[in-house]
C-alpha cells in the first residue's frame, strides 16, 4: 500500500535528507567569514550562481521527496538505487555550481575571477561532465519508479496509481534522453560554438508536456471517468 503523508520518515529518508543538506553546504560561496570588505564583495559576487545551483538542488530534493511520499519504500533494491543517487548528488554539486557560475558571468559579464572556460575543448568537457551527472541522477529516479511499478501488486497500487508509476519512470527517462543528446553534442563538438549542449535542455519542457498528454489519454478507464 502507498504510504500516507502522516507516516514517520524512514532512516533511509533521514540519511538522504542529511546528504542533501551536506550537498547544499558544499554550494556555499565561502565557508569562512570574510576579513575585509573586498573579500565580502568577492564572496557576494557568487551569490547568483549559488542561488541558481541551490534552486536546482532543491528541485532534485523535491523529486526525491515525491517518490518516498508516494511509496515509502526501504527495500534492498530501493536502498541500492537511492545510495547511487546520493553518490551522484555529491558528485554533481561542483559541476552544477561551475556551470551556473559560468552562466551568470556569460549573461551579466559580472562575477568573480577570470573566464571559467578558455577553450572549446574545455567547454565540451564541461558540458559532458555536467550531462553525465544529469543522466545518472534521472536514471536513478527512473529506475526507482520502475521498481515501484514492478512491485505494484505488493504495494497494492490501484490501476491509476500503477499507471502513474509507469508514467513517472518514462517521464524521467526523457530527462536521461535529453542529457544523452547533450553529452553527444558536447563530445562531438556539434553546435558547441553556440552552446547547443546547454540549450538542448530546453527540450525537456515540450517533451514532458507531450508525454503527459500521451499518458493522460491512456489512463485506466475508471480513472478517466
Amino acid at each position: 500500500m502507498i504510504m500516507t503523508e502522516q507516516r514517520q520518515p524512514s532512516r533511509l529518508e533521514a540519511l538522504s535528507d542529511g546528504v542533501f543538506a551536506f550537498a547544499a553546504t558544499l554550494l556555499v560561496v565561502s565557508l569562512e567569514v570574510p576579513d575585509t570588505f573586498q573579500e565580502l564583495a568577492h564572496d557576494l559576487s557568487g551569490f547568483g550562481a549559488f542561488t541558481l545551483s541551490f534552486g536546482a538542488l532543491m528541485l532534485i530534493w523535491a523529486v526525491h521527496n515525491g517518490f518516498f511520499r508516494r511509496y515509502g519504500l526501504a527495500d534492498g533494491h530501493t536502498t541500492m538505487l537511492n545510495s547511487a543517487l546520493l553518490l551522484v548528488v555529491l558528485f554533481y554539486v561542483y559541476p552544477l555550481k561551475f556551470v551556473t557560475r559560468g552562466l551568470i558571468q556569460t549573461l551579466s559579464g559580472w562575477g568573480p575571477g577570470s573566464p571559467l572556460v578558455l577553450t572549446f575543448e574545455e567547454l565540451g568537457r564541461l558540458f559532458a561532465l555536467y550531462s553525465a551527472g544529469f543522466i545518472a541522477l534521472f536514471l536513478c529516479f527512473a529506475l526507482m519508479y520502475r521498481h515501484a511499478w514492478k512491485i505494484r501488486d505488493r504495494l497494492v497500487l490501484t490501476p491509476l496509481e500503477a499507471h502513474e508509476a509507469a508514467m513517472w519512470w518514462r517521464h524521467y527517462l526523457l530527462f536521461v534522453l535529453v542529457g544523452a543528446i547533450s553529452a553527444v553534442l558536447a563530445l562531438t563538438g556539434l553546435g558547441l560554438a553556440i552552446g547547443a549542449p546547454g540549450w538542448i535542455y530546453a527540450l525537456i519542457g515540450p517533451l514532458a508536456w507531450w508525454h503527459g498528454s500521451w499518458s493522460d489519454r491512456r489512463k485506466p478507464a475508471q480513472a478517466a471517468a
